[in-house]
């Protein structure tokens, strides 16, 4: 079996990250499974956990009293999910669902929060490459509103 430490040196989110930090996220790390319907986690739940999804795929989701969940994007392998554990109040702000059988490295945000705290430089690495990750999701979302509101007239 592959070792974590490995299997994160070579993705391309933590690729490049200096070999002590990596041990320091390779700590907060484990292997889970998600069945299909499954949820990762829920809007509002407290946020503590992002995944690096190594099979299957999850749709992101969004509920509106009068449409209900809307998937207003899917992550599929070697994507990172999850940012709501970086940024107080550590809150997730939608709905995450396994489509089918997911495997994903769990990263545990409370314990990498304590380690960017203790290292700020680690946090600043940390950060920048999630701000790549924020950026996307928002632009997913912004087209897949503009799918579901554009063609409404």
């Amino acid at each position: 079996m592959e070792n974590l430490e490995h299997i994160l040196s070579e993705h391309p989110f933590l690729q490049g990250l200096h070999e002590d930090y990596l041990r320091l996220v390779t700590g907060c790390a484990s292997n889970v499974r998600f069945e299909p319907g499954q949820y990762l986690f829920r809007e509002d739940e407290e946020a503590n956990w992002f995944y690096i999804i190594r099979q299957g795929k999850v749709a992101v989701e969004a509920y509106g009293a009068e449409r209900g969940s809307v998937i207003i994007d899917t992550v599929e392998q070697g994507e990172v999910l999850g940012w709501s554990w970086l940024i107080p109040p550590y809150n997730w702000h939608f709905d995450a669902r396994a489509i089918e059988l997911t495997r994903a490295i769990a990263l545990d945000g409370k314990c990498l929060r304590k380690k960017c705290e203790d290292d700020h430089h680690l946090g600043y690495e940390l950060l920048k490459r999630f701000a790549h990750i924020m950026e996307q999701r928002l632009e997913a979302t912004r087209i897949r509103l503009l799918d579901i509101y554009g063609n409404e007239k």
